[in-house]
């Protein structure tokens, strides 16, 4: 997998597209969930993307400083293409958001909103349940904090 990260203003059109095009295959197609996927905080995230020797995306985050989402900083639509997803993309994808956050934003507590069926898998990287089950969009979620 090679990684980049880049903020809004930086992506090419080309990545952008590739961008929404897997938020909207997994988030809204796979998941069966019909919501408003740009919300205008793109602009204030960094990107991280994934690809693979052809350059297309496979795994992607967006991370945000502290005070923008959450009091802490934060990663959000963390996804994996299903082409990807078996072979530790994931879990890559994850170590990887959190070491960009630190290097852009400094060490400290990092807050993710999760789906609910994903808790096993953001413990072992860390995280910590800090709130009950909520349903965002029709699925339940759980908010989490790495410290």
């Amino acid at each position: 997998m090679h990684w980049k990260i880049k903020a809004f203003d930086e992506l090419t059109t080309s990545e952008l597209y590739a961008i929404l095009h897997l938020r909207s295959e997994v988030f809204v197609v796979e998941q069966n969930c019909v919501y408003q996927d740009m919300d205008y905080s793109d602009q204030k995230a960094l990107h991280l993307m994934g690809t693979d020797d052809a350059g297309k995306l496979l795994a992607y985050t967006r991370i945000f400083a502290p005070g923008i989402k959450f009091t802490e900083a934060s990663i959000g639509r963390v996804i994996t293409s299903s082409l990807a997803r078996g072979t530790g993309a994931g879990k890559e994808l994850m170590e990887q958001s959190i070491a960009m956050l630190q290097v852009h934003y400094g060490k400290g507590p990092i807050k993710i909103g999760a789906q609910q069926y994903l808790q096993r898998f953001y413990t072992s990287l860390g995280f910590e349940q800090t709130s009950d089950t909520y349903l965002e969009d029709g699925i339940p979620h759980i908010e989490m904090v790495r410290k």
